[in-house]
């Protein structure tokens, strides 16, 4: 076969394999979200699940108790959907900030971000700011958001730049951290302590379709707007210079990627609380899989972001009997040894 001929055949079997690999995602991100729905204290078979869904979303007419119908919509499809969301918004703000800092170790927390939601819920929580109007989720997103804006005015004031950004998001972190821990030592009581422990570990307990609304189109968004600059964060990755030669409007691009980074952490740390490691690890393995290339990259975090998120939320719930663990700490028992193996893959040769 000819080199004309055999480049049009190689190309056809590669968007297949492109295309098996992306519906091969899908089928397991539905099949772990419909795991997710079925397992808990009372088990409930697939074809309950799925009548009660088709229930609420197409009319159907299933005969089924009002307690699995309740269970299955209100409680844990409502869970799996925001984990979901969460793990896909958290993996691509992750692999947006090493593409911007081009620091492996940069995820969505070194904007000060995570810290700052954690005080405002705690001021919501512990002070009753918002005289009752503000949620525990409106209190961390406002405080998120000041903690952005903090963080961005102390890094341009430093001069801008990968290194400040990162300085600037320490400081904030422990600033806010330190507020935390001087509201819960002086104001709360032992049981206003342990819920607040248990939010900053990562919760999903209380989650409702109201957050799930929020939460994806929030993550949707954030992938749109990632994607759309997919090209510029390729440029990113070879420095600052490299990518305004190629024409990039670097500043504008930055603003827009940070600013994208800083909704989707802030909206999911309001709902779910503080979560590491999703950020941090999750670009890192995807890139072992399909190559550093962000057009490719930043949906394959999407998706293994999703599924990690909704399996650390199925072991939270199952790994000790009637207990259900913060999801944070989840995903850090298995997130330090995979990071640890990524590192030990990843290592120079002597």
């Amino acid at each position: 076969m000819s080199l004309a001929l055999s480049q049009p055949v190689l190309i056809g079997r590669w968007w297949w394999a492109r295309l098996a690999l992306a519906a091969s995602t899908i089928l397991l991100l539905g099949f772990m979200i419909s795991l997710a729905v079925s397992i808990g204290e009372i088990s409930i078979p697939l074809a309950t699940t799925a009548k009660a869904v088709a229930n609420r979303l197409f009319g159907a007419s299933f005969e089924l108790s009002r307690i699995h119908q309740g269970i299955v919509w209100d409680y844990r499809l409502s869970r799996a959907l925001m984990a979901a969301s969460a793990g896909a918004a958290l993996a691509l703000s992750g692999a947006i900030l090493q593409a911007l800092l081009r620091n492996p170790l940069a995820e969505p927390y070194v904007l000060g971000i995570s810290a700052g939601a954690s005080t405002g819920a705690v001021a919501v929580m512990i002070l009753g700011f918002g005289y009752g109007v503000l949620t525990l989720s409106t209190g961390a997103f406002i405080g998120a958001i000041i903690a952005f804006v903090l963080v961005s005015a102390l890094a341009a004031g430093a001069g801008g730049g990968a290194d400040r950004i990162i300085l600037a998001g320490v400081a904030g972190s422990q600033l806010f951290n330190a507020l935390t821990s001087y509201i819960v030592t002086t104001s709360a009581n032992a049981e206003q302590a342990r819920g607040v422990m248990f939010w900053l570990l990562g919760s999903l307990s209380g989650v409702r379709w109201t957050d799930v609304y929020l939460a994806a189109p929030v993550a949707l968004v954030g992938f749109l707007i990632a994607m759309f600059h997919a090209r510029a964060l390729d440029a990113f990755t070879f420095g600052i210079d490299a990518a305004a030669s190629l024409g990039i409007a670097v500043n504008r691009v930055r603003i827009v990627l940070l600013g994208a980074t800083a909704l989707m952490t802030a909206a999911m740390v309001s709902v779910v609380g503080s979560i590491g490691f999703v950020g941090l690890v999750i670009p890192h393995a995807a890139r072992f899989i399909v190559g550093p290339g962000h057009g490719r990259l930043l949906p394959t975090c999407a998706m293994i972001g999703a599924i990690f998120m909704v399996a650390a939320d199925i072991v939270s719930r199952v790994i000790i009997p009637q207990q259900i663990l913060p999801i944070g700490v989840v995903t850090a028992l298995f997130g330090a040894p995979a990071f640890a193996l990524i590192l030990y893959k990843a290592r120079r040769p002597a």
